[in-house]
């Protein structure tokens, strides 16, 4: 049975839409249109009708924006809309008609210009909403195929998403696919997801159909909570609405005051009502909304949906942050960082039998070590008898052998001991793979730091945060590791929810703080923040209904993003603000000592309004201290990020053959593990440096500045390979022979310190080159 072709945007809702575009601008053509026929009439020669329809068009401005400062009035708000109101009123009063009729086709430009920009810089925000998927394609029990609408889907049903159809919930996939996640995450590449892996709802199908399976229903999945943030950012007024407000507690008294001694001292009210018309506050009530909207725009479009406009002022005006370290700053994902076998066995072999009975394991260790085999391109074997034991982990067989998987019970031989000790030190957890005979190896898990994370400290301490906390409930000697890394100026330890408030709180007292987090345990403490930022891409929905803003995108990096977007369209916003009172406040001065009439002063005001309107608008580019990478660079860090996990295999061999040679220097296996060492360093880490050396490194010269950039990483690559030069030449001399004793204490200082100086190297460009274009999370 086929299946109508999913829906985004209806055609009803599209054509509204058009029709609301075109009504902004009716209130400017009509007023507009009133006073080039009272500039007629007036030329005519019937300076009485003239003067009838530009006293229309003031009445026509006059009567909505009075009863919109009475509503206020009433709500016991009072803002700058009151010298608009008593300028129109004013002119009315001295019967200055035209002057009237210009203030009135000056606030009819105002705002339709802000409802033009705010259309323009809403544009990704509606984006999001148009491309919310309405129904599903879900297969029945007897194959066949029907489209439900989407609050009839659960988890567990099986879906096919067609060709170009929006992924209608959060599910996972049967066979690899290719994604276009734009819209939800910014980035702008097409995304390839293995067998097995989850997607989000909200992504573009840009390949073939293909099956999936719901693992959460319509209301709780990835693209509803950004739907509904995004809902709640356009439903708010103009932003700025405070910052505009603060302004005017100064201006509107001194504009009062002034006017009313202008009439005083020189008995002229009309020199009051110039006062007034050159004081109508366009910079408060337009300018500075429009800056804080585009910059909305622009956060949206980097990935960071912020909920509205005080929140990005709070973003701009932020000193501390204090972050979450699980998800955060770490990938929040375990990985296995070493796979140690028992002595004659196989590192592969020891993670292959352990992936293949967790298959069937929910746990999220699990799921990592099965993500792990099938990236290392491991068959997994289909797992028999598979049973759970909670706290104590999976038993199973597979092809015919039993393998257990967790804890390791008994005394543990040496090797075993000296596993327990790395990851001691290492601050990584292990889990044991046995089977009847014993232990068959160890696997070291870690939550490995964002290779984006150190960059993203240093930019936002750029930005003007002064202080950054970590937050965390590790181990205090797990937690110190990942702060020395990243670099932040504090770190709390094993603290629970209640005590991550308790620090919210306290740093809030002292400065604008924003606090950043992507758990269930977070939600509190992102609440008490002045502005908190869940990490919306891991689907902590908990977190993110209390969130200021959500990080949709799985990218530390577009948080120092939105906080330079917020910090410049903050920064344009008070700009604007300041210069258009500022020229505003000289032109009072001129109008209240007799030498600026109400008409000329209309005709100033309005190129002041044009002036700081304009100046507004540039908050839609600009403000951002690094420029995105050219497409051709961009796939180049892929493809070489890519290769990353492979050199670090290498690591762990090199770690390998040191501690045989240190250990068992005469072990028949010592010599042959050393070669095997040395074949993967010049088949497989020497081509990688060349390759970045030839092709990378220049592409980077441009974005980083200069060649001068990759000096330090292309030194490193010279003494990887001086060094693995090294040890063919002890592996030369050796011959078919042992290791001499006279060779062993060189040989093992260049082992290890070859292992050391690419582990540095890795980390590196890491960070310094990778984290540019950090890859899609698996």
């Amino acid at each position: 049975m086929g299946a109508e072709p999913q829906e985004c945007l209806p055609e009803q809702p599209a054509r509204r839409e058009r029709g609301r575009r075109r009504l902004l601008w009716v209130p400017l053509t009509g007023l507009t249109a009133l006073v080039l026929a009272g500039a007629a009439l007036r030329l005519a020669g019937r300076a009485g009708p003239a003067d009838l329809v530009w006293a229309a068009a003031t009445v026509a401005a006059l009567v909505p924006a009075a009863w919109a400062v009475l509503r206020d009035l009433w709500r016991r708000r009072f803002g700058v809309d009151v010298i608009a109101v008593l300028a129109l009123a004013g002119a009315l009063v001295v019967r200055e008609y035209l002057a009237g009729a210009v203030i009135a086709v000056m606030l009819a430009t105002g705002r339709a210009l802000e409802a033009y920009a705010r259309q323009r810089a809403t544009r990704d925000l509606r984006a999001l909403l148009a491309r919310a998927p309405r129904t599903a394609r879900r297969r029945g029990p007897d194959g066949t195929i029907e489209v439900v609408p989407l609050d009839r889907v659960r988890v567990g049903d099986a879906l096919l998403v067609g060709p170009g159809d929006v992924v209608p919930v959060d599910g996972r996939v049967d066979e690899p696919v290719t994604l276009d996640e734009s819209v939800v995450t910014g980035e702008s590449r097409l995304v390839h997801r293995a067998a097995g892996e989850q997607v989000a709802s909200g992504v573009v199908n840009a390949g073939a159909g293909f099956p999936m399976r719901a693992v959460k229903d319509a209301a709780a999945s990835t693209y509803a909570g950004i739907v509904r943030l995004a809902e709640e950012a356009s439903a708010h007024r103009a932003p700025m609405v405070r910052l505009a407000d603060r302004y005017a507690a100064a201006f509107v008294p001194f504009t009062l005051v002034l006017a009313g001694l202008a009439w005083l001292l020189s008995g002229e009210f009309v020199r009051a009502v110039a006062v007034l018309v050159v004081a109508t506050p366009c910079p408060l009530l337009l300018a500075t909304p429009i800056a804080i909207v585009s910059g909305l725009s622009r956060t949206a479009r980097r990935g960071v949906l912020v909920r509205d406009g005080a929140s990005l002022e709070l973003l701009g005006r932020a000193r501390t942050l204090l972050v979450d370290k699980t998800g955060t700053l770490t990938a929040g994902r375990p990985r296995a960082a070493e796979t140690v076998a028992a002595p004659g066995g196989d590192r592969d072999e020891v993670l292959r039998l352990a992936a293949s009975v967790e298959q069937l394991s929910p746990h999220v260790l699990a799921r990592a070590l099965v993500r792990q085999a099938r990236d290392r391109g491991l068959r997994l074997a289909e797992p028999r008898d598979v049973t759970e034991e909670p706290g104590r982990g999976v038993r199973g067989r597979v092809e015919g052998r039993t393998v257990r998987v967790g804890q390791l019970d008994g005394d543990l031989p040496d090797w075993a001991e000296r596993a327990r000790s790395r990851a001691d030190l290492a601050g990584h957890s292990v889990v044991w793979v046995g089977g009847d005979a014993g232990p068959l190896g160890a696997i070291l898990l870690e939550d490995p730091v964002r290779p984006d994370a150190r960059r993203t400290v240093r930019r936002l301490r750029e930005a003007g945060l002064r202080r950054i906390v970590m937050v965390t409930g590790d181990r205090p000697d797990t937690a110190e590791q990942v702060a020395r890394t990243v670099g932040v100026d504090d770190v709390l330890a094993r603290c629970s929810p209640a005590e991550k408030v308790d620090r919210v709180r306290a740093e809030a007292d002292r400065a604008v703080t924003v606090m950043v987090g992507d758990g269930v345990n977070d939600a509190p403490a992102l609440a008490e923040a002045h502005v908190g930022v869940a990490m919306g891409a891991t689907g902590a929905t908990a977190s993110a209904d209390v969130a200021d803003a959500v990080l949709t995108v799985d990218r530390l990096d577009r948080l120092a993003d939105a906080v330079e977007i917020a910090r410049y369209a903050r920064r344009v916003a008070v700009q604007s603000a300041t210069v258009g009172m500022g020229l505003a406040g000289l032109a009072m001065l001129a109008a209240a000592a007799g030498r600026l009439p109400p008409v000329a002063g209309a005709f100033l005001q309005e190129g002041i309004d044009v002036l700081v309107i304009l100046n507004a608008l540039r908050a839609l580019r600009g403000g951002l201290r690094h420029r995105d990478l050219p497409a051709g660079t961009r796939e180049l860090l892929t493809t070489y990020a890519g290769q990353h996990d492979r050199v670090r295999d290498v690591l762990a061999d090199l770690r390998d053959a040191a501690d045989l040679l240190a250990t068992r220097p005469d072990d028949p296996t010592c010599l042959p593990a050393l070669r095997a060492t040395h074949r993967r360093l010049t088949g497989e880490v020497l081509p990688h440096d060349t390759a970045e050396e030839q092709r990378l490194y220049p592409a980077l010269a441009d974005p980083l500045g200069g060649t001068g950039a990759t000096a330090t990483t292309s030194r490193a690559h010279v003494e990887i390979r001086r060094l693995t030069d090294r040890i063919g030449a002890h592996l030369a001399q050796t011959g078919a022979g042992p290791v001499r004793p006279d060779q062993r204490t060189d040989l093992l200082a260049t082992l290890y310190g070859l292992a050391a100086v690419l582990r540095l190297h890795l980390d590196q460009e890491d960070e310094e080159y990778y984290a540019l274009s950090p890859p899609a999370p698996g």
